[in-house]
């Protein structure tokens, strides 16, 4: 099979007794139990394999050996006489003629145990991160992201999807993030950036007559981490059709994706296809994010009219948010780390009051609803030993924080999550428009790329009126999971005079246009089809997957959170000629 062995260490059954075979792997442990006799455990990638020492000769050899060095064992199969029914191989050991050392580990004290690692310090295992791949429970999420990534290149293959890849090195794009730039050395003073996505060379795809395009694509964007998101670089199934609609992207990535996540979920239950719809505002008003976890069964409620006027100086002018439960028990030392947490994540004070068995206000806020105590109750449905937690402020920060609320209180009081299912939606009709919250000026909300809905006509019409323009929505849809957002698409703006009277709206004209995106905008005057795609990100789908808290675990050599690669050491300096060659100067201001 292989030079070196001729069975894998999870390979060995019953039947092979007796046979000499050679195993080739990393020495896991060495338990010795006599002058002359020890068990070994022989680790490979395939599973492990106990080597039993019964000779002076090979207890010799052993104890020379360090843990995690590399070795071959040639030895024969023997039946166990204690059999370990946990693992493939438990009924046989080998009984080895001969141990070699192939890489010997120079170190007596690992920076950690091996199949102990994901209980080690993050930075240690970034650092080591060649050891912590050794333990089988992290390699196992790597070979699960391979297999979904061959999942998904086969099912896009099949719906006559053609892989193509497109440039790294290219212009920067105001695309949202910051870019990370290259320094061209035969052009002093300019840069390449990396590519935040694909999205203009995919789109250009479609105007070169390429019907369906994919790509397991790189992306980079020079963001701060998040336990749903890495510094630096991550991967997407970045899709375009061409002809295509809103809803033929929808049911494509609902063909590709459900099957997926039956073969490889942790959990049995998925959201049937078509997933269910749910507008933008609706999402808010509803679920305070745009991004809801369907698995909670609470909603967001709005009592602004009923509380306008109470006396409670936080509700004044103010829209404010409550989420409800009832058969409420939980103590106030309870409620108040509920309150700092909410504080703590939101940057906003949320506030309470209860209900107690005879049906009246208590705690909280209680003083100053009395005057509108039924009101309120009727609105929120009150019964004897419900909860309400509240937000108020500008709308905006009022949902958000109760989207907060809604999550936490699902989560933290039993019976409100069901956790073990992954439970899809579309969320559509994100606007097109918002006002930006340091500008104060009219900015694209999401993707400029998108078509507004009504087209030019809903431009024209709107023009010049900011109410209007805050109204239109855009054909842009994003795939939410269990509280993520898994996928991000839109139908395309193709249409040049479209596109430069979106920007107006902004602010911006055509030669703006031109400049920010010469060779989409030239590439549309020569006869664009209507196209539409959508990236899911890879990275995020793995981590639902596996149920893992934090994507670092199923990326192979991630960034820590401050975007460093702890095991190259990078960023690192580079040396004086390095930066000539490049016409860089570093001024570090102090």
């Amino acid at each position: 099979m292989f030079q070196s062995r001729t069975h894998n260490c999870g390979e060995l059954r019953l039947s092979h007794a007796g046979q000499t075979v050679t195993l080739a792997g990393w020495l896991e442990n060495v338990r010795e139990v006599g002058a002359n006799f020890a068990f070994l455990v022989l680790r490979d990638y395939y599973g492990t394999t106990q080597i039993v020492v019964d000779t002076e000769d090979m207890m010799h050899i052993i104890k020379g050996i360090t843990k995690e060095s590399t070795i071959s064992v040639t030895g024969v199969v023997r039946e166990r006489e204690s059999k370990n029914t946990k693992i493939p191989t438990g009924e046989i050991e080998v009984v080895p003629s001969e141990i070699k050392v192939l890489g010997k580990c120079r170190h007596n004290q690992l920076p950690f145990e091996i199949n102990k690692s994901k209980d080690a310090d993050e930075n240690t295992r970034l650092k080591y991160r060649y050891l912590d791949l050794r333990n089988p429970a992290v390699k196992s999420n790597i070979v699960l992201r391979c297999q979904v990534v061959a999942e998904l290149r086969k099912l896009m293959t099949e719906k006559g999807f053609l892989e193509i890849t497109t440039p790294i090195l290219t212009a920067s794009s105001p695309e949202g993030a910051r870019d990370y730039l290259v320094p061209a050395r035969n052009h002093p003073g300019k840069f390449y950036a990396l590519p935040q996505a694909p999205q203009q060379f995919k789109q250009l795809l479609m105007t070169s007559g390429f019907d369906r395009y994919f790509q397991i694509a790189p992306c980079f964007r020079d963001e701060d981490a998040r336990a749903d998101r890495t510094p630096g670089e991550f991967y997407q199934l970045d899709m375009e059709m061409a002809f295509a609609s809103q809803s033929d992207v929808l049911s494509t990535l609902e063909d590709v994706l459900v099957p997926v996540f039956q073969k490889f979920g942790k959990y049995q239950r998925i959201s049937g296809a078509p997933f269910r719809h749910i507008a933008y505002n609706d999402a808010m008003e509803r679920y305070g994010s745009d991004k809801p976890d369907l698995r909670i069964d609470l909603e967001v409620q709005d009592v602004t009219e009923v509380v306008q006027g109470c006396g409670f100086g936080p509700f004044e002018n103010a829209t404010v948010k409550a989420v409800a439960v009832d058969n409420f028990t939980q103590a106030r030392k309870w409620i108040d780390k509920l309150l700092v947490d909410v504080e703590v994540q939101t940057g906003n004070k949320a506030c309470w009051v209860r209900v107690d068995d005879e049906g009246n206000l208590t705690g909280g806020i209680s003083k100053f609803l009395g005057e509108c105590k039924d009101a309120f109750v009727e609105k929120l449905d009150l019964k004897p030993g419900s909860f309400v937690c509240m937000a108020a402020g500008k709308k905006t920060a009022a949902q958000k924080t109760a989207g907060v609320i809604r999550t936490m209180l699902g989560k933290r009081i039993p019976g409100h999550f069901d956790e073990d299912q992954y439970a899809f939606c579309w969320i559509v009709d994100f606007p097109m428009y918002e006002m930006g919250e340091e500008s104060g000026e009219l900015e694209f909300c999401h993707n400029p790329f998108s078509m507004p809905q009504g087209g030019m006509q809903a431009l024209l019409d709107a023009e010049g009126n900011t109410e209007k323009l805050l109204a239109i929505n855009a054909d842009q849809y994003d795939l939410v999971c269990n509280g993520y957002e898994t996928a991000s698409g839109a139908v395309r703006n193709h249409d040049p005079e479209i596109m430069v009277k979106a920007f107006e709206m902004v602010g911006l004209g055509e030669e703006d246009v031109k400049a920010k995106f010469p060779a989409m905008y030239n590439a549309f005057t020569y006869g664009a089809p209507p196209h539409a795609g959508a990236a899911p990100g890879v990275d995020r789908i793995i981590m639902l997957l596996t149920g893992e808290e934090s994507i670092r675990e199923v990326i192979t050599f991630p960034m820590n959170k401050n975007a460093q690669d702890l095991m190259m050491d990078a960023p690192t300096t580079v040396s004086q000629k390095q930066l000539d060659d490049v016409h860089i100067a570093i001024n570090i201001k102090e």
